[in-house]
């Protein structure tokens, strides 16, 4: 038997002694053609589902992270209710925009790699910390994003340190910025980030901040065709999760829906949203 087999003869001892907390190093070092970064682009060009819309609002006692529900390929519909919004662990999430089948996939690798540092290290990273591993996951992925797939997600959690819900976003090569109040990324932030500018105020209960995330997602839609609205006749709605110092909550089907019917019933009244003071 090789000296670098363990008795059983069917995994080096490498994989079962790793000398890094990283998974992602781990991986890098023994399979790096595992790594989506590292994958051979087939020749000409790529055509792929897009994802669009994450939002996310903080409110005091945590902070609310949601995604519309469309999927893109050109000026096609490639899916009408894929999911968007992922646990990364206990205490934070991530929401995927850009190339569907690489986000999803980096949202594996994240959620691996912190449940691997957990086990090596016998505890949590910090949300600081999480911010950091994700940030350099986008930047291992450059290669591709200069090609056209990109993947610029948005990241929430508890800060059990500093008591409260952060939030942050990036850019394509791994840029990392911590956002204050709401954020959005996506085709349609640049809508939602305008509803939400409008709307949002710093003493947003719980139920105000996920009313809050589904009006700025609708006014996306409004304006930006890769971003869905609630679909009543599918019954399609928004993935809407909330992250506190219990952890994280994806609201259930009834939640959200009924959450959606309202705003939808409001917007019948006010197709253009609710108003803000102008003072």
């Amino acid at each position: 038997m090789e000296a670098n087999k363990m008795s059983t003869g069917r995994l080096p001892a490498a994989f079962l002694t790793p000398g890094s907390s990283s998974f992602m190093d781990f991986l890098s070092d023994h399979s790096p053609q595992l790594l989506p970064g590292n994958r051979k682009l087939p020749e000409g060009i790529v055509e792929a589902p897009h994802g669009t819309t994450i939002v996310a609002a903080t409110f005091p006692g945590g902070v609310v992270l949601a995604g519309d529900r469309r999927a893109t390929m050109g000026n096609m519909i490639a899916q009408r209710d894929i999911e968007k919004v992922f646990p990364a662990d206990e205490y934070s999430a991530v929401g995927i925009a850009g190339t569907a089948g690489l986000a999803v996939e980096m949202v594996k690798l994240f959620q691996l790699e912190l449940e691997h540092f957990e086990k090596v290290e016998g505890a949590t990273l910090s949300l600081e910390g999480k911010a950091n591993r994700l940030s350099t996951m986008i930047r291992g992925n450059l290669g591709m994003a200069m090609q056209g797939l990109a993947v610029v997600p948005l990241f929430a959690g508890w800060d059990e340190g500093k008591e409260k819900g952060r939030i942050f976003s990036y850019d394509v090569t791994g840029g990392r910025s911590e956002e204050h109040g709401y954020a959005a990324t996506g085709s349609g932030s640049i809508f939602a980030r305008g509803s939400m500018k409008k709307l949002y105020r710093e003493d947003l209960t719980e139920q105000q901040a996920t009313t809050l995330v589904v009006q700025a997602l609708y006014d996306a839609a409004d304006d930006d065709s890769a971003t869905g609205g609630p679909d009543l006749a599918r019954r399609i709605f928004p993935i809407v999760t909330v992250i506190t110092d219990e952890g994280f909550r994806r609201l259930t089907e009834a939640e959200s829906s009924e959450l959606a019917r309202s705003v939808t019933e409001r917007r019948l009244e006010q197709p253009d949203g609710p108003r803000a003071a102008l003072l």
